[in-house]
């Protein structure tokens, strides 16, 4: 399905677009709410996460918009957890800055390398070693509002998650699935991103509301800074996420 490059842009749907109109609704209101704010407003202010803040169901669907078409067809070719309620991720003008607690270091790569990450190797103990903590099936976004490519978009470097699968299952495979989120692989990701900084085209992802796009689980992604004179409505842009988890580990090192 993500062939050679990790990626995919759905066409444009009517049934994605009145799902995208119901939540950006939401969205603007949640999006000024005290108590969410105060949660999720992180980057001095530039960057709203908004972590399961859409009320979807497990599947999905919202205000009884269902997510249709070949979004649909992504969600039952893979065999996950049930929908979690979708994030909610806003942008402003000026992102990134600096997130609460993060390092010098750690801005700068978000600022020089759009804090690219592969998801679910969350960072453990206090040296924040890099473990297999939530198994993604893949990362799934839904645009709510319309803006251009300057306005912070996704971006994903083409082909990384091949290089990211070669590395982790010669780092996993000797080891039973039921200790993979107990193995250390800082070290292994590490060097997989450095690999794929050197060799993989990094490319931004632009859609508009009724349109999808899908990252792999391996592929090496982020979000870039936001470009001067870039176009964007006063709310920010706003993109809903969904990352489900497999129901079988075994599953995530492969392609």
């Amino acid at each position: 399905m993500f062939g050679t490059t990790g990626w995919l842009r759905f066409k444009a749907n009517d049934e994605i677009k009145k799902w995208a109109t119901a939540a950006q609704k939401f969205a603007s209101g949640a999006a000024q709410n005290p108590a969410l704010k105060e949660k999720w407003l992180q980057c001095e202010g530039t960057w709203y996460v908004g972590v399961d803040v859409l009320p979807s169901d497990e599947d999905g669907c919202f205000d009884g918009f269902e997510l249709a078409g070949p979004v649909s067809e992504l969600i039952r070719s893979v065999v996950t957890k049930p929908l979690h309620p979708a994030q909610v991720s806003i942008l402003y003008p000026g992102y990134p800055k600096p997130r609460q607690g993060e390092t010098k270091a750690g801005f700068a790569y978000r600022l020089t390398r759009d804090a690219a990450h592969v998801d679910g190797l969350l960072p453990v103990g206090a040296e924040r070693r890099r473990m297999l903590r939530e198994p993604h099936a893949y990362v799934l976004g839904l645009p709510l509002n319309t803006c251009d490519i300057k306005a912070s978009p996704m971006v994903v470097w083409e082909g990384s998650h091949l290089i990211m699968h070669k590395a982790f299952q010669a780092a996993l495979n000797p080891y039973p699935a039921a200790q993979w989120s107990d193995i250390d692989l800082s070290d292994v990701y590490h060097a997989a991103r450095r690999e794929a900084f050197e060799n993989c085209r990094r490319v931004a992802v632009h859609a508009e509301p009724g349109q999808a796009y899908a990252i792999h689980r391996l592929a090496l992604h982020g979000v870039a800074p936001w470009q001067a004179g870039a176009y964007a409505p006063s709310e920010g842009r706003m993109i809903a996420y969904f990352r489900p988890e497999l129901n079988d580990i075994e599953e995530w090192p492969n392609l």
